[in-house]
């Protein structure tokens, strides 16, 4: 068998080489549970992890959203891409050489040709403002700008940085020779509609040009300083097909090995401090663009990290940014710091005055528990030289310190304000215990009865613990489950069973299994996952490969005659409906046809 213009033989290799722990662990921090890998579900927010990995059948599966599959529909579902690009992109990284057409065009829906032209485009575009950088006259201020601010050529290579000229139609003009259609570009965000006349001109003009990239390094986005007096003085691309703001971060494509190595993320608020950091030792620092963090951002970084130190810039908007970060990041389950910058500096000021050194000691190292900032940050609303100040100051204190959920650190805190202000520890504590108390029952009302730990954030996920059916469909489960495990399993119920499946998604796989099988494949759950190319099928394969019961020909043939005892009650079922009816009509000779077969299968029921 084959999909389209991709050999059978390409998809075994890609499934061969490429282990699931590994592949998913680029993307979601697992750790080892029995013969199990679990994680942060990389699919829906969630505190608690319900996102398993079983290497031993090369699979995933979320109990929380439902999502799972093999390693090629682990690609699919986190790039957004079709079976065809996944195969070819594993492929790639495999050294599989890539000798079929992934889809033509005929094949390619619009929106993946879109992706793809545009894909093209700023690949050609980084090129072409890296280019013009490099070897263009009008571009030595740029040059002398950035090597002014501490990046010599390798920062500059490293970080294929470019420059956009002042003229209108620089790269409108490029993209017009290579044949990019302009409409398409101006959807893309790297041209703009003339505001008097028809046409397009360059969106970034007169801009140092920073490429923003996805988590496979291919550009997607750019930002772009302004040289000139003007405004605004740092422009982004605007939300495209290939481009999302909440959850695109600065350099993770780059950063992301140092992060998950570390388990810790820096989080940084623009392009210059990224950089900067990077050439200070600092690799595991991403940036949100000058946009504000959001909780898709942090939950892209949950899964490679359990620590972020946040070093925003040292001014109030800084502060305040990373005050209101918190949160966010403690919602997705990370333990924060943050980072305290003197006389307002921001990261990239730092590391020019005081060295790299210094730097990570001081600034990275030296950053400061998240409740200990918002302690230090409420200090600046609040007048302590007067009785009054003071008193409120406290009480908020004492209202952040409680919602701290370790009674240790609780404990520690309050004894210090009770030291730093003259305060009996007796009464902070009583004050904590009373507004943790309120809060909870707020809480309590706020929050949907029986919803579950990962359902309350605005999405309705499935129960972590998908319920039980009847015994029937049990049943039919667990053959499924032992005939993708064990080839002799699937040949005794295609015997006994074949097609006699009372759930239709479950007659389907079976009929799959009974393929599978009959072009002589081993048993291998990731490949035959593989074969099904249907989103709902390789969901129910991926749960039903789940379970885990020892296959024996006893309890096979008890799983066959549950199934045959239903087939019965239904048959049983459907007969007494009818005779109801034939009796209504006045049908006698249907009554006594259908009382004989009744009484007939009635002994049958007996006898199962």
């Amino acid at each position: 068998m084959s999909y389209g213009m991709i050999p059978q033989e390409v998809i075994d290799e890609v499934l061969r080489r490429h282990e699931i722990s590994e592949t998913v662990g680029k993307y979601v921090h697992l750790t080892k549970n029995g013969k199990y890998l679990k994680g942060l579900c990389p699919f829906h927010s969630e505190k608690t992890p319900s996102f398993t990995v079983t290497p031993e059948k090369q699979i995933f599966h979320c109990y929380g959203c439902g999502k799972g599959g093999n390693v090629i529909k682990f690609v699919m579902e986190m790039e957004g891409e079709s079976f065809p690009e996944a195969v070819k992109m594993l492929a790639e990284e495999a050294g599989i050489p890539v000798t079929w057409t992934s889809y033509s065009a005929e094949e390619a829906s619009p929106a993946q040709k879109e992706k793809r032209l545009l894909q093209e485009a700023h690949d050609y575009s980084a090129k072409l403002y890296h280019y013009l950088l490099q070897n263009l006259e009008v571009a030595k201020p740029a040059k002398a700008y950035l090597q002014s601010r501490g990046l010599g050529d390798t920062l500059i290579e490293q970080f294929g940085i470019g420059y956009a000229p002042p003229r209108w139609d620089t790269l409108t003009q490029a993209l017009e020779r290579k044949g990019f259609p302009a409409s398409e570009m101006e959807a893309g965000g790297l041209l703009s509609k003339r505001q008097e006349s028809d046409g397009y001109v360059d969106r970034f003009r007169d801009r140092i040009m920073f490429p923003i990239h996805d988590a496979r390094g291919q550009t997607i986005a750019f930002g772009g300083r302004l040289l000139s007096d003007g405004q605004p003085k740092y422009l982004n691309t605007p939300e495209t097909p290939l481009f999302s703001k909440s959850r695109t971060l600065y350099r993770l494509h780059e950063a992301r090995s140092s992060i998950r190595k570390s388990g810790q993320v820096v989080l940084f608020e623009g392009y210059m401090d990224v950089i900067k950091a990077w050439s200070a030792g600092v690799r595991n620092g991403v940036a949100t663009m000058g946009t504000a963090l959001t909780a898709e951002h942090a939950a892209v970084l949950r899964r490679f990290a359990e620590e972020a130190v946040l070093c925003y810039d040292g001014d109030d908007a800084g502060q305040a940014a990373a005050h209101k970060s918190i949160p966010l990041l403690e919602e997705a389950g990370f333990r924060v710091r943050v980072s305290l910058l003197p006389n307002r500096m921001d990261p990239d000021e730092y590391v020019t005055s005081y060295g790299p050194e210094a730097f990570v000691r001081e600034i990275i190292e030296g950053a400061v528990s998240a409740v200990k900032f918002q302690l230090i940050y409420l200090r600046k609303s609040h007048i302590l030289l007067e009785e009054d100040g003071r008193i409120r100051y406290l009480r908020d204190a004492v209202r952040v310190v409680a919602r701290r959920d370790s009674p240790m650190e609780r404990e520690l805190l309050l004894k210090e304000l009770a030291q730093e202000f003259g305060v009996a520890l007796d009464t902070l504590k009583q004050e904590s215990l009373e507004i943790r108390q309120r809060e909870k029952l707020e809480s309590a009302r706020d929050i949907p009865a029986g919803s579950w730990n990962n359902v309350w954030n605005g999405n309705n996920f499935a129960s972590k613990t998908p319920p039980l059916g009847a015994a029937h469909v049990n049943a039919e489960r667990q053959l499924l489950s032992w005939m993708m495990q064990d080839k002799e399993a699937a040949l005794l119920v295609e015997q006994k069973l074949g097609d006699r499946f009372h759930v239709e998604d479950h007659a389907a796989l079976a009929a799959y299994l009974y393929a599978f099988y009959a072009q002589n494949n081993d048993p291998d759950v990731g490949r035959f996952v593989a074969m099904l190319q249907d989103d709902r099928l390789e969901r129910m394969a991926s749960v039903i490969a789940m379970i885990d019961v020892p296959y024996g020909e006893r309890e096979l043939e008890d799983c066959i005659r549950t199934i045959g005892r239903a087939s019965l009650e239904r048959e049983y079922e459907r007969l007494t409906e009818e005779l109801k009816r034939a009796s209504r009509e006045g049908d006698q000779a249907r009554v006594l046809q259908l009382g004989i077969e009744i009484i007939a299968l009635e002994k049958q029921r007996k006898m199962s």
